[in-house]
């Protein structure tokens, strides 16, 4: 019965680290994922073999077996039984020892106690678990402050998710089994889908608050009056008061962005007024404002 090797399997040495054995099998992964080799047969077993590799020696207890008792280290503890049952003239690797087992008798051992490859407890093959999915979704401003739908196209099948409003820019959401298929029936891998949303040229958003410039015509800002304002959600009716300066600020309370997963919560919005300075006068404005700074002086 064939030694399987993980160590050479994965590419490493026997003294890897935790480290090495992950890198190792992430890279062995990407490459015989049956996703990108559906047509392989071949790459499908391997994929298999590497993850069962992984599955051992990324364990610090099996993989404390599978170095002692090698691809039969499930059944470690019933080898020690019945070794002990035998007496000590039956040691794996005696060698010299007319009762020794060497590494052949060692797997045929293991095939009478458990069944051959055919049958038994030895055929049943191991479930492993299905690679996790990393993808990242693109937002404007405006979408990410409206709960919405997305259709997601994932293995060849559309997933209908719905984002909640107030979603953050680089926040993390995990979709529960709809990654990378589970092997031999293992559960499927994990979707984590990272949120990446634009600049907006008109609204800059802090947390919950959104801030925004609107531009003050001269006579509105001295005059006072009102003026309409976009925001988010549409438009917005906002008084001016008399004698406003340039770079004044004010508040909109609960016109910002809402608040993740507390329906009607909001954050403020904050206007700043930039005052427009009049062109193209004529003769007849010009003596106005000449007669005006008379006044004022």
């Amino acid at each position: 019965m064939a030694f399987i090797d993980y160590y050479k399997l994965l590419g490493i040495e026997t003294s890897a680290t935790d480290e090495d054995i992950k890198k190792a099998y992430r890279k062995l992964a990407r490459k015989f994922h049956p996703d990108l080799n559906p047509n392989d047969k071949e790459a499908h077993v391997k994929f298999q073999q590497i993850n069962e590799a992984n599955e051992v020696l990324s364990d610090p207890e099996k993989r404390k077996k599978y170095d002692q008792y090698g691809k039969d280290w499930q059944h470690g503890e019933e080898f020690e039984k019945a070794r002990q049952a035998q007496g000590s003239g039956f040691r794996a690797g005696a060698g010299s020892n007319s009762g020794a087992f060497g590494e052949d008798d060692f797997s045929d051992f293991f095939g009478s106690m458990f069944g051959s490859a055919g049958g038994g407890a030895r055929s049943r093959q191991a479930k492993f678990r299905g690679e996790d999915y990393n993808a990242e979704l693109h937002l404007n401003l405006k979408d990410a402050s409206q709960t919405h739908q997305q259709t997601l196209t994932v293995n060849g099948k559309n997933i209908r998710i719905t984002i909640p409003a107030g979603i953050e820019n680089g926040q993390v959401i995990k979709l529960k089994g709809h990654a990378g298929p589970g092997v031999n029936g293992g559960p499927n891998g994990d979707l984590y889908i990272t949120f990446q949303i634009a600049d907006d040229l008109k609204f800059k958003r802090a947390g919950n608050d959104i801030y925004t410039t609107t531009e003050l015509d001269l006579y509105t800002a001295v005059l006072g009056g009102e003026i309409t304002i976009d925001t988010l959600n549409g438009k917005v009716k906002l008084k001016v008061k008399p004698e406003t300066q340039n770079g004044t600020k004010t508040r909109l309370k609960d016109k910002g962005f809402p608040v993740y997963k507390k329906e009607g919560q909001y954050g403020d919005l904050y206007v700043t007024y930039s005052i427009t300075i009049p062109t193209g006068l004529t003769e007849r404005e010009k003596e106005l404002f000449t007669e005006l700074s008379k006044l004022s002086s």
